[in-house]
């Protein structure tokens, strides 16, 4: 059974509502913002990440978005969009994508919930788990690439390689 259980009444529950007790049973701050949509603050090794999530009854469809601050120098905004899409390549749920406007990093996430299906606690609960492993696997590679001198493959090469031993 999942520990998120026991915070969940009903089958027929709002997709929010479970973000909203996923996050509670891990001890996140967050802010339900609207009926459909919900913020969040989690603390990563590597930086404090900013979690959106919203619900679209028309699309059927439970977006994330999660965001951390990234200013690259103007002269490596090429380097890091080609990163970006050697990042992409590499993941299979969600994607990257650097907002220049507002000088934020992005992981983007979209669950179909089509057909009154449900979400499961642990499918939200992976949902968001997911969102920040990207996010704190890849943002070396995206420091790396913004503020070093190390090419996108050779700094994706960071992000992809195995971990041997123990430290």
């Amino acid at each position: 059974m999942a520990q998120t259980d026991h915070f969940i009444a009903s089958d027929e529950i709002h997709p929010i509502d479970i973000v909203e007790a996923v996050a509670t049973h891990h001890e996140w701050d967050f802010d339900r913002l609207a009926d459909d949509q919900i913020a969040m603050s989690v603390e990563g090794q590597w930086r404090n990440y900013s979690l959106t999530l919203a619900w679209s009854p028309r699309e059927e469809v439970l977006r994330l978005i999660c965001t951390f601050d990234m200013d690259p120098p103007a002269d490596r905004l090429s380097r890091i969009y080609e990163t970006l899409n050697l990042t992409n390549d590499q993941v299979w749920d969600g994607g990257f994508t650097f907002w220049a406007q507002q000088r934020l990093m992005v992981w983007r996430y979209g669950l179909v919930l089509a057909g009154e299906s449900v979400a499961a606690p642990e499918q939200i609960d992976q949902m968001i788990r997911n969102a920040l492993i990207a996010c704190e696997r890849f943002y070396p590679s995206f420091q790396l690439v913004g503020w070093g001198d190390t090419e996108p493959g050779a700094a994706l090469d960071i992000a992809l390689g195995e971990a041997y031993g123990r430290a």
